[in-house]
């Protein structure tokens, strides 16, 4: 019998299942291609999603995870996949591939998109340029947790030892702690001239992800000075929205953040820890995660622009945000807060 004819399909209740089975089983799925993230950004953002898949002979075959951003700054446009490190097309075949990518061009021409920004790890498309703007940083973890500290680089390891030992800080694992977390995340970003995703964000990526998370805390004399929200998938640590009080002047805070971190991941099997990404042109941050001993991994994002339109401009580092971002640091928190999750919607990080 002649085999059965592609079909591409958009997500809908009855095929969430196979959805994530196929993200889980894909060699190069990750923990944002699912569907935990999908609810997170709908529920928060109110985004349009279009989640496409290849279906042929009843099973599937590729899928490519979209969102439609409105942005008040930047015009419409369509990411896979939006506030991620990683997104773009999952698929068996390059065919499926090609199919999926020509329904996407079909939905951006119909809801006047200026581009499909793809988040890949790997380059799917042959036509379209590869923007060389991200690194991601991932090493395996060593199989005792006594392990963890001598596996560092030698500074590193000293950066830590000193902030345990002089500073006499403690850390917490716990999901009630998830507000302590953000705030401190919101604070950092200020600092950082960046906006904050709102509380709501963190909220529903936690409630939907179950135990697939953790949430930490590192205090210094019972206040808290470090947070860090983790992610878990298959076997790895995905530490995500980080923040410090850079009020409390202790050196190597960072550094005994992740220590402990990576220690939890030992702890409890995790062999895997991805850093996630960092801009290029961001040298402090590329610096600190080598300086741990990660190697950066260049990512092969694609942004393919619709005829006659021009990419969104939303790049951190561009000279059209930097007073905006100069502004930002001197502002007082209680601003800064609510209109960076405001902000948010119309910057998909």
């Amino acid at each position: 019998m002649p085999e059965r004819a592609l079909k591409i399909h958009e997500l809908d209740a009855r095929g969430q299942g196979d959805w994530q089975a196929y993200v889980d089983r894909h060699p190069e799925g990750t923990f944002f291609h699912g569907l935990i993230w999908k609810r997170a950004v709908e529920r928060t953002f109110g985004h349009r999603s279009w989640y496409l898949f290849g279906e042929q002979a009843g099973r599937v075959v590729g899928i490519l995870p979209l969102f439609e951003i409105n942005s008040l700054v930047a015009g419409r446009f369509l990411v896979s996949v939006p506030y991620a490190t990683y997104g773009g097309l999952l698929t068996d075949r390059q065919d499926v591939t090609d199919a999926l990518f020509n329904k996407a061009r079909t939905i951006a021409g119909q809801v006047r998109a200026q581009s499909i920004e793809l988040r890949s790890v790997k380059a799917a498309l042959a036509s379209v340029e590869v923007l060389h703007t991200h690194a991601t940083y991932r090493k395996e973890l060593p199989l005792r947790e006594e392990g963890v500290l001598s596996d560092l680089p030698r500074k590193a390891r000293a950066a830590a030892r000193r902030a345990t030992e002089r500073f006499e800080l403690s850390v917490e694992f716990d999901r009630g702690l998830l507000p302590v977390v953000w705030r401190l995340y919101a604070r950092s970003m200020r600092r950082l001239g960046s906006v904050n995703y709102p509380y709501q964000f963190f909220e529903e990526l936690v409630q939907a992800s179950g135990q697939q998370n953790v949430v930490q805390v590192v205090r210094h004399g019972g206040r808290p000075v470090a947070g860090l929200l983790t992610f878990l998938y298959r076997d790895t640590v995905l530490p995500y929205f980080s923040g410090l009080d850079e009020r409390e002047p202790i050196y190597g805070l960072n550094n005994y953040l992740y220590l402990e971190s990576m220690r939890w991941g030992v702890r409890h099997g995790y062999r895997q820890y991805d850093f996630g990404r960092t801009r290029l042109d961001n040298a402090g941050c590329s610096d600190f995660k080598r300086f741990c001993g990660f190697t950066p991994q260049e990512l092969q994002y694609q942004n393919y622009v619709m005829p006659g339109r021009r990419a969104p401009d939303l790049s951190p580092s561009s000279p059209r945000w930097a007073a905006a971002r100069r502004l930002w640091r001197v502002l007082p928190l209680p601003i800064t807060r609510p209109v960076g999750g405001w902000l948010a919607k119309s910057i998909p990080g």
